[in-house]
């Protein structure tokens, strides 16, 4: 059964960090109908105005936060020591788990082009142990399809097997079609699927999608992706919904109140990180 069409989100211009313009394209209001992917940030900016400023040191628990960097370049640091780059097609992979204190600097590019997703974890995870993990591009498969290509950022595409994360499962590909150029894309018939289009317009289940569009898909085992300009970028997302009680304030996501209280508290007391902040 080839899955249609559920729901169409077009982003928002918003301020975030220390003064990173970015379109906020899922957040409080999607948590729902996206599940379970919370939120999705994206960035397309030829101005280091709109972004070097970067988002300076700050906290998350209770998510998985995933940064796809087409172009341009990210440079990550975090309280469990971690230090790295990535530009230009890569990915980083943190977990922040029980609690993480990190910062993402944006420096200065011909341009930055990519997206932030916020992942969530289930209450079994929630307290798992931080983590971080960069996906560089001899790590990144990529297919050659009739009239493009397809980048496996991770999960499984076919036979092939790209990054897997620890917890919550997620086949992410980045799918580059010429204009008039077709795919259809096989989907397990259970699975929570997204498509966002990144660059240009795009035909999905036979409707125009606009630039930078969240869809949500229902229940199928296939969709069909089609070009409208001679230079499209869909990015697919699959996971599997969580159907947990969701309490969000600011970068922290659990599932009650009361934890979001405790999490809040652990930041006053100095106590929200086992580890050494390493700064």
């Amino acid at each position: 059964m080839k899955r249609k069409i559920k729901a169409k989100v077009v982003g928002t211009n918003v301020i975030d960090g220390a003064g990173v313009h970015l379109v906020r394209v899922l957040g409080n209001n999607t948590v729902r109908e996206f599940d379970p992917i919370l939120m999705l940030d994206s960035f397309d900016s030829k101005n280091p105005n709109d972004y070097t400023a970067g988002f300076p040191l700050h906290p998350h628990r209770g998510i998985e936060t995933i940064s796809y960097v087409y172009k341009g370049k990210m440079v990550h640091r975090d309280s469990i020591g971690n230090s790295d780059a990535i530009g230009d097609g890569e990915l980083q992979w943190m977990n922040s788990g029980s609690g993480i204190m990190h910062e993402e600097m944006v420096p200065e590019a011909d341009r930055l082009l990519g997206v932030q997703l916020w992942l969530n974890l289930p209450a079994k995870d929630k307290l798992s142990k931080p983590s971080y993990h960069s996906i560089k591009n001899d790590e990144i498969k990529e297919v050659e399809i009739e009239g493009g290509k397809i980048r496996v950022l991770a999960g499984r595409y076919k036979d092939i097997q790209g990054y897997k994360g620890e917890y919550q499962a997620l086949d992410y590909y980045d799918i580059h079609l010429k204009e008039g150029s077709q795919i259809t894309i096989d989907t397990d018939e259970d699975a929570s699927v997204m498509l966002f289009t990144l660059i240009g317009k795009a035909y999905i289940d036979g409707e125009l999608i606009e630039e930078k569009t969240a869809v949500k898909l229902t229940k199928g085992d296939s969709i069909d992706i089609k070009s409208a300009e001679d230079e499209t970028q869909v990015l697919f997302m699959s996971s599997f919904e969580i159907n947990e009680p969701i309490a969000w304030a600011g970068p922290i996501v659990m599932n009650t109140q009361a934890e979001l209280e405790e999490a809040y508290s652990d930041l006053r007391k100095n106590t929200f990180i086992k580890d050494k902040i390493k700064y």
